[in-house]
């Protein structure tokens, strides 16, 4: 069981502290919309779908000033296209609730900051399914980064169709390159896939074409951006 990396208690935002991983499990109390975009600027909380969720909720933790609100959380990064997407939907939630009380508003826009997190996690959820087709019993798969459950909110984009087919019943080994210089794949994709119980072969990134060369990898699993 792989731990949630944002949790909504109600009242304020838990993000794990992926910096701290694998060492310590930590997760960080954000209760102002400036320790959510800290969060983003620290890569505590990366991966672009991951980013555009913390954002909604951090939206709602600023109803003081909602528009410096979300122009902070538009500044942390400008490379997350979900960051974008999430915080226009909150704009949007905002002028369609014109004249509601603070309280009022503050809920409406709680729902909106769920929705967004719910939506994510059917997308990945649909991902995974689909993704899983193309993946055989015994296959050896290559990844690189990570784009699974901490970058995203749900069962992540790539090791979304990795996490499917295991569920599947399908025997599967995923080499996971260590990913320099801030070895997203060593210290995240390989926490992650043992937290599951998947086997992960951790690589050198130079290893990748040596494991290929062997006919030890199927197929190669990875997120895009764009």
């Amino acid at each position: 069981m792989i731990p949630s990396p944002i949790i909504w208690t109600g009242d304020f935002l838990q993000l794990m502290d992926q910096t701290r991983l694998p060492e310590e499990l930590v997760y960080l109390d954000c209760k102002t919309p400036q320790s959510v975009a800290e969060a983003i600027k620290r890569l505590s909380v990366r991966g672009a779908p991951a980013i555009g969720v913390a954002a909604a909720y951090g939206v709602t933790l600023g109803m003081d000033n909602l528009d410096e609100t979300i122009e902070l959380l538009a500044s942390t990064r400008p490379t997350a296209v979900n960051l974008f997407w999430a915080l226009e939907r909150m704009k949007r939630c905002i002028n369609q609730h014109q004249g509601m009380s603070g309280d009022q508003l503050r809920q409406v826009l709680i729902q909106e900051a769920c929705l967004i997190h719910r939506d994510d996690k059917e997308k990945c959820r649909k991902i995974g399914e689909f993704g899983a087709t193309l993946i055989k019993d015994g296959d050896g798969i290559l990844t690189h980064c990570n784009a699974g459950v901490l970058a995203t909110g749900g069962i992540g984009t790539a090791l979304g169709v990795i996490y499917t087919a295991f569920e599947q019943g399908k025997k599967i080994s995923v080499y996971a390159d260590e990913t320099r210089p801030l070895l997203q794949g060593a210290r995240l994709t390989a926490w992650e896939l043992q937290q599951a119980g998947v086997a992960v072969p951790l690589i050198c990134d130079n290893m990748a074409g040596v494991v290929m060369r062997e006919g030890k990898i199927n197929l190669v699993v990875v997120g895009a951006d764009r």
